[in-house]
């Protein structure tokens, strides 16, 4: 795959995800990270600790799943973004 080519889909957000405020953004080493925001945090460890304590219904599991699945998109930018930055720096 190239650095320009981009194939991973989301293909629904949660629900409860805040359309502002969140994704925050954080300068590493001069290079941007995209973290989930505080708020979109505390979502996911209210759902994590009921799952521990007990069944999630099933509008909660699709939540939490849509939640890694963002999670991991984040992660994949974040990664192209490092990767591309190293890169330049190396040029």
């Amino acid at each position: 795959m190239h650095d320009n080519q981009f194939t991973y889909e989301i293909v629904t957000l949660p629900s409860s995800l805040p359309l502002d405020g969140a994704v925050r953004i954080e300068l590493v080493e001069g290079v941007p990270i995209f973290r989930a925001s505080s708020l979109v945090q505390g979502r996911i460890e209210a759902l994590l600790t009921k799952q521990k304590e007990s069944a999630l219904i099933l509008e909660e599991e699709k939540e939490l799943d849509e939640y890694e699945e963002l999670d991991d998109y984040l992660s994949l930018v974040n990664r192209m973004i490092r990767n591309s930055s190293l890169t330049q720096n190396q040029s």
